[in-house]
Order: structure tokens, then sequence, then C-alpha cells
């Protein structure tokens, strides 16, 4: 992916090349965000339509929210991403034929995670999309002219930024050195001792196929996926492999981990920390963190979002070693720092700033009353990305071609032994930070 680059010329020097400010898939899904982001502070955006619950009746999914909602909410969605990929220049119209049908997807599959049964075993809306995604993707096939609709990468990315507000350093501080402990103690030592076992131990040819994995397994399953990913410059079908590994043993986890919790008799708390440092998804964390409690379920939520913070820092390290290391012999000469700077996802720029902002200037200046209301629209409209991005994942995954690209079942071992190491190490650290033995009770 082309970016920022500074070439010499003649006469004038140094120029930059801004172009990819706008050209690129990367830079839109921060202007994305930001723009809605600008949109609810000054109120042009209000409450964003979802299917509520229902039991045997589905049209009472729409007692909250009218029809009208929703057209309103397609045609906002299909205008903004249209624009960006008219101006990137990247098939728009075919884009835009393709848009209703992934919508209406995604509006089902936000429907079947209300159904009151389902919701009862946890089968929201993100596991719906990409059940429904997997069986038109396995049975019929991605029709031709849906292929330039799903975009994964561009919904999944603009909905990371919009989180990026949700993660607010205050939240952060709640929990002190406590939660740290557990999340970034423990995040880079499983991280590190997957790289090592896939690489030396399992000898999985692709590297970047590797690190996706122990990514995803270590810190926060898809978003650290599509950002290792990307830093690493991994095929679209490792990244899908990965987030589809990931997935799988989310729902598992999701809800046997809870469980096997209350039958250890760990409690809410010591709980809630293993649940927000082990299981892959921000949702998911919190689904089975209330399992065990609200206590539990804070702890959990806070303890996730600081380990979401490391997505940023392994993406930068990931980009820095896959240039200096990784590709140096490809390169035939030492790279530049703009070199790194090319590889490294700037959607991640987007999401600690807009972490930054809330926290820093808005929270002071507005109050939190007032950002607690921007931030429903922007959580609103971060669903409609994520559901957008996992039916996009389900039409674009393969299992035939899955199964090819981990002949032999090691990327599976891989994820299953990083992930029980992950369990062990995070038990531990969160007895020792969260049991009361070593450090005064959080609640």
């Amino acid at each position: 992916m082309k970016d920022l680059v500074e070439s010499k010329t003649a006469k004038k020097g140094f120029a930059v090349d801004w172009s990819p400010l706008w050209k690129t898939e990367d830079w839109w899904t921060v202007w994305l965000a930001a723009l809605i982001i600008l949109a609810s502070i000054f109120k042009l955006i209000g409450k964003i339509p979802a299917p509520g619950g229902w039991s045997g009746n589905p049209l009472e999914a729409f007692s909250t929210s009218t029809g009208w909602h929703f057209l309103l909410l397609f045609c906002g969605l299909a205008l903004i991403t249209f624009f960006a990929a008219a101006v990137m220049k990247q098939k728009a119209k075919e884009y835009l034929l393709g848009f209703p049908f992934l919508f209406a997807l995604s509006l089902l599959a936000f429907l079947l995670g209300k159904q009151a049964i389902f919701a009862k075993y946890q089968l929201d809306n993100v596991i719906w999309a990409l059940i429904i995604g997997l069986i038109i993707s396995n049975t019929a096939g991605r029709p031709k002219w849906l292929s330039e609709t799903t975009r994964t990468e561009l919904f999944i990315k603009t909905g990371l930024v919009l989180l990026g507000a949700e993660i607010l350093f205050n939240r952060i501080m709640t929990l002190g050195t406590y939660g740290l402990g557990v999340a970034w103690l423990v995040t880079p030592i499983v991280f590190i001792t997957m790289l090592l076992l896939g690489i030396k131990v399992f000898k999985i040819p692709s590297k970047s196929l590797v690190a996706t994995i122990s990514a995803a397994t270590s810190v926060c399953g898809v978003s650290a996926a599509i950002a290792a990913g990307s830093a690493t410059r991994a095929k679209k079908e490792e990244i899908s492999y990965a987030i589809s590994i990931s997935l799988i043993f989310t729902v598992l986890m999701m809800i046997g981990l809870p469980y096997l919790i209350k039958l250890a008799g760990l409690g809410e708390i010591v709980g809630g920390a293993l649940i927000g440092g082990t299981v892959d998804s921000t949702g998911a964390v919190v689904v089975a963190g209330s399992m065990l409690g609200e206590r539990a379920m804070e702890v959990a939520a806070v303890i996730k979002m600081i380990q979401n913070v490391l997505i940023g820092i392994i993406a930068f390290f990931l980009s820095l070693y896959w240039v200096t290391r990784v590709e140096r012999k490809a390169l035939d000469k030492k790279p530049s720092i703009l070199e790194i700077w090319n590889r490294f996802p700037k959607f991640i720029l987007g999401f600690v700033l807009a972490s930054a902002i809330f926290s820093f200037v808005l929270i002071p200046y507005l109050g939190a009353e007032e950002v607690d209301a921007v931030l429903k629209s922007t959580k609103g409209l971060r669903g409609w990305f994520f559901c957008l991005a996992f039916v996009s994942i389900g039409l674009e995954t393969n299992f035939r071609k899955l199964l090819e690209l981990g002949k032999g079942g090691k990327p599976v071992y891989l994820y299953i032994v990083g992930q029980l190491f992950n369990i062990a190490l995070t038990l531990l650290a969160a007895l020792i930070f969260f049991g009361g033995r070593f450090f005064p009770a959080v609640f």
C-alpha cells in the first residue's frame, strides 16, 4: 500500500506526495470516523436505530424504530462509504450496487441477535453476521456483483477508530496498576512466545500468518489481527484465516469460560480479570463478564480496553521488525524511516487520537453527560460497521481455501497452545493483582 512518499527533485529539494491521504483506504477509515464523530458532537446524528428484542413475532423488534429510521441509516452509510470509494477510484458504482444486499444481511444479523432464545445464549449480531456470510460463501458462493462491496478492512477499521473514542484514559485509571499488570505484562509475553513457537517449533512457512494469529490470540482477536496483518502485509486469506480461528474459539470461550470460573470458585473479580485478558473480542468480553456479575463485567471490560491500547504498539513494532529484519534481504538496502511509516496502519493513529481527544478535550469541555450522548451515536454506528465487516468476512471466507492455507493444522495448533498458555499466565496475573493477597481489593 502506497503512502506518503518523499521524493528528491532536481530543483526543489524534497517534495511530499500528499495524495495517499485521500487515495488510500487506511486513511479513509480515519476520515470517515472523524466525520461521524464531528457529526455526533454537533448533534447532526441522533439515535442510531437497531432492532429491539423479540420472541415470536419479528415485527416486535421494530417497535422502537420505524422503517424510515433504517432507511435513513442505510442512505447515510451508503453515501459516506460510496463517496470514499469514489474518491479512491475503486469501482464505486459496483460498490453501491451491492450495498443494499450487504446492509440487508447486516439487518438480518441484528434481528436474529435480538431474538429471545438466541440472546439468552449470547448469539449476538456479530456471530450471526459471520454465520450468514459463511453460509452464503460456502454454499452458493459470493456473487461476483457483491465482490466490490465486501470491504472488510474499510468497515472494521472505521469501527476501530470509533472504538478509540470509547477507551478513555480516566476509565483506564479506574483500576490503576492492577489492570495494567494483567493486560500489559501478560500480553507481550504471550505474543512473543507464540511468534517463536510458530516460526521455530511449528515451522509455519508464512511469518505474517504467525504474527497475525499471535496478535489475535494475545491482544483482542479481530482488531489485532487486522492491525498485525496490515503491518506485516499479510494476504487477505491469511487475515481471514486468523480471524475465523479467533471467532470460533471466542464463541466457545465466551460461553464456556464463565461456567469454568464458577466451577473453580474464582469469584467475580478474579474471574472478570481472567475473561478480560483472554477472551478475544471486546463485545464477547462484556457478554462473558456479565454472566458472572456486574463487577466482573466492569473489571473485564476495563482490562480489555487497557489491552486494546497495545494494538497500536504491537502494530508499530511489527512494522519496524518486518521492514528491518523479515524483508531486509528483499529490499537489498537499509530501509528508510519512510518505509516503516508506509507500513504502519494509519487507522491506529485515528484510534489513539480519538481516545486522546475524548479523554483530554471533550470531557473537560463538554462534560461527561454530553460526551455520553455523543458516544451513544458513535457506538451505534460502530456496531453497524462491525456488523457489515463480519458479514463481509463471512462472504470472503471459503473453508476449502482455508483448509488449503492451514494444511496440516499447524496454525490451529498454534492458536490452541498459545491460548492455553495465555489463560494460565493471565490466571496467575489475575490472582496476584486482583486476588486480594498481594494488593488491596479493588471493590
